[in-house]
């Protein structure tokens, strides 16, 4: 069954204001598009979570809070790395990741939605 929109008549500035609106915006639609996939993975949003208050947290640090093995975490900061999430920094043979500079406000503003009963 075809779906017919029941409207009279389109509104053509309507449509074109719309349009530019949304052309001017792609990459930045395209780049929070990015990071929202990223963080839409459970673990990866945690990880990313317990960054935003801990600023700096090494693989370690996060399999144990996780519960998770050290391969199975490192493999989620991989793909939070490659997607300019996260960065890591070497302290002697420990290799701590916080929230890339860049995307901080982005991160945090999302992160804000999550409260937790005991602050």
């Amino acid at each position: 069954m075809e779906k017919v929109c029941a409207r009279p008549f389109a509104d053509i500035p309507l449509l074109q204001a719309g349009k530019k609106r949304l052309s001017r915006v792609a990459p930045q639609i395209a780049t929070l598009s990015s990071l929202l996939d990223l963080a839409g993975n459970e673990v990866r949003l945690s990880i990313l979570y317990l960054l935003s208050h801990e600023k700096e947290l090494c693989v370690c640090d996060l399999a144990d809070i996780l519960l998770m093995s050290i391969p199975a975490v490192s493999q989620h900061l991989r793909k939070l790395k490659d997607g300019s999430l996260v960065q890591c920094r070497r302290k002697g043979q420990t290799i701590a990741y916080s929230l890339a500079a860049e995307k901080v406000g982005i991160l945090q503003s999302l992160l804000a939605g999550l409260q937790t009963r005991n602050g």
